[in-house]
């Protein structure tokens, strides 16, 4: 995962300021799921911002990769066996 990936080389600081009753609900949350303060804080943040930069509906392409982003979407679907027999079986709760 790359939140993961991220947080493998810890050589910055980020100092944040919080209320009292902010700390305290992140430090709850954190215990629950085992882990400290900056290992909760870190993974929420870059979960976070993975989910605001995979949200992105503009981007900037130049025409090559324009291009190549249509030629893409233009060409036919390369056929799939599995998906094709996933997408004819029945849910289990029509079953």
């Amino acid at each position: 995962m790359a939140t993961a990936r991220l947080m493998s080389n810890r050589d910055v600081t980020i100092n944040l300021r919080a209320n009292r009753n902010q700390r305290a609900v992140i430090d709850h949350a954190a215990a629950r799921l085992g882990k400290n303060r900056s290992d909760f804080m870190l993974e929420v943040a870059c979960r976070e911002a993975e989910n605001v930069l995979l949200d992105q509906r503009y981007f900037h392409l130049s025409d090559s990769e324009f291009k190549k982003f249509t030629a893409a979407l233009d060409r036919a679907p390369v056929s799939n066996p599995r998906l094709r027999r996933l997408l004819r079986t029945n849910a289990p709760w029509d079953k």
